[in-house]
């Protein structure tokens, strides 16, 4: 089959002043998380016996980055992060326009031109979240050998058991929203794929933790696309149908009294692991076509199942992503929105670490970059692009979108830059009606994917300076 829509790639956009650095190309991918697989790392990690010990491996069938074997992506890391529980003190809450005194780095002033944002339930649900943060590396984490007690998965990445404390530091600090991604299928039995109570137990609180202090939750699938739970092919649509059922009718039915602050996201990132095409499509080609139509019919199994669960699942917000959560493939004609049994509860999922030489690619390759600037439009110009390519197909015409992963890694503390990254992303987000949700995996020594900002173990913003930028045009 002919492809109908090239997928939308910028060419190389290039910084006319200050920083030449801002020159990249965007990446095939908007990737997010890390690939433990091979890479070694500097971390202190909790194994089997509570202990430190110096790296955690994952199975490739599990990792949310696997490298393509011809399209030179190139997004193998490492992933770093401090390992240790802790007490949890109060958090630091940075003011508004309020200066910081490291290296008086502040977040820069931007005059953002607002759209026209349509006015429906969904879109002022959306814009009422106002900012989320990721508890990323925590319940999506995942072996290649199973631990003895499954609870310790929790920490085996992050090295911190989640505390209700933490969730109240980051209301404090202003986020109003949180992602929680969790991965089941290490954490089933049977055929039929039953979960743990002890998992899901534990699951429930810290999204107990969240809601009893108002905040919006979002609970997904993380690290499940695998050929033995779902996966976006034809030979195996009806067995990853039949998983997305059993997991999300168990916990539809476990959270059918939670009103409309949770929010379910049935998968994440659905692609073709461990391909050619994982991180990139060639539409002409039937295989990659036949693809966007699985990750179709997923999304729409996914929202039947949800549905006829009854409770507040009936009208509950669902996130739909499209191949990879990647906006390319959301934007083109082929990925449709399931058909739904109430109208405006369906909002599009997206992650994009953008500019990717920038975001997302280690300092270590060729082509990385360091500096940004917010002032610079050969700097901003990849992220609007992509903005307006969602508000032209989703927000104009009333669907909402959440950016559920973004962020920049530390590269050897270009702070400064990360600072305007964040200010400006999340403002030029907002002004086209869109939420962002900062990736945060608990990273922060070393040369691997540094995402982390909030310091769990002391319950402190470690980079103040960032969640300035981040909430300086949130609301």
């Amino acid at each position: 089959m002919k492809r109908k829509f090239p997928i939308i790639v910028s060419g190389i956009l290039l910084c006319t002043t200050l920083f030449s650095g801002c020159s990249h190309k965007m990446p095939i991918v908007d990737k997010s998380t890390t690939n433990l697989n091979s890479q070694s790392t500097d971390n202190q990690n909790q194994g089997l016996n509570n202990q430190d010990s110096d790296n955690q491996s994952v199975n490739n069938q599990d990792t949310n980055n696997q490298n393509t074997n011809n399209q030179n992506t190139n997004n193998q890391v490492t992933q770093n992060s401090e390992l240790r529980n802790s007490p949890t003190p109060k958090a630091i809450v940075i003011p508004d326009n309020s200066k910081i005194d490291s290296n008086e780095i502040v977040a820069p002033d931007i005059e953002f031109e607002p759209k026209e944002i349509p006015s429906n339930p969904a879109i002022t649900f959306v814009h009422n979240m106002k900012i989320g943060w990721n508890l990323g590396n925590t319940f999506d984490a995942v072996s290649d050998t199973n631990l003895m007690d499954e609870l310790k998965y929790e920490s085996s990445w992050s090295g911190i058991k989640t505390t209700e404390e933490m969730i109240v530091a980051l209301k404090e600090t202003g986020f109003r929203s949180i992602r929680i991604p969790v991965s089941w299928h290490n954490h089933v039995s049977s055929d039929d794929f039953i979960i743990s109570e002890v998992w899901l137990n534990r699951v429930q609180e810290v999204v107990d933790y969240a809601i009893n202090n108002d905040m919006y939750v979002i609970l997904n699938t993380h690290h499940d696309v695998s050929k033995d739970f779902y996966y976006p092919s034809i030979e195996n649509l009806e067995s990853s149908k039949k998983y997305i059922n059993a997991i999300w009718t168990q916990v539809s039915e476990r959270f059918s009294s939670y009103g409309e602050k949770l929010i379910f996201e049935g998968m994440n990132e659905p692609r073709l692991a461990g391909s050619n095409y994982e991180w990139w499509l060639d539409l002409s080609k039937p295989e990659c076509k036949e693809t966007i139509e699985c990750i179709n019919q997923l999304n729409q199994e996914f929202v039947d199942t949800v549905r006829k669960s009854g409770g507040e699942n009936t009208s509950r917000y669902l996130l739909i992503p499209g191949y990879d959560a990647s906006y390319q493939y959301a934007i083109i004609n082929d990925f449709k929105l399931p058909k739904d049994s109430i109208n405006d509860r369906l909002i599009v999922s997206v992650h994009a670490y953008l500019p990717y030489d920038f975001a997302l690619k280690s300092p270590k390759e060729s082509g990385s970059i360091t500096k940004w600037n917010s002032k610079i439009a050969g700097c901003t110009k990849e992220i609007d692009s992509f903005l307006n390519s969602l508000y032209g197909k989703f927000i104009k015409n009333g669907v909402p979108v959440i950016i559920g992963e973004f962020g920049a890694r530390d590269k050897d503390n270009n702070l400064q830059s990360r600072v305007e990254y964040a200010t400006y992303y999340v403002g030029a987000a907002r002004a086209n009606g869109i939420t962002c949700f900062w990736w945060d995996n608990h990273a922060f020594k070393g040369d691997g994917e540094n995402f982390g900002i909030f310091d769990r173990k002391t319950c402190t913003m470690k980079y103040p300076e960032i969640l300035q930028g981040l909430m300086k045009y949130a609301d």
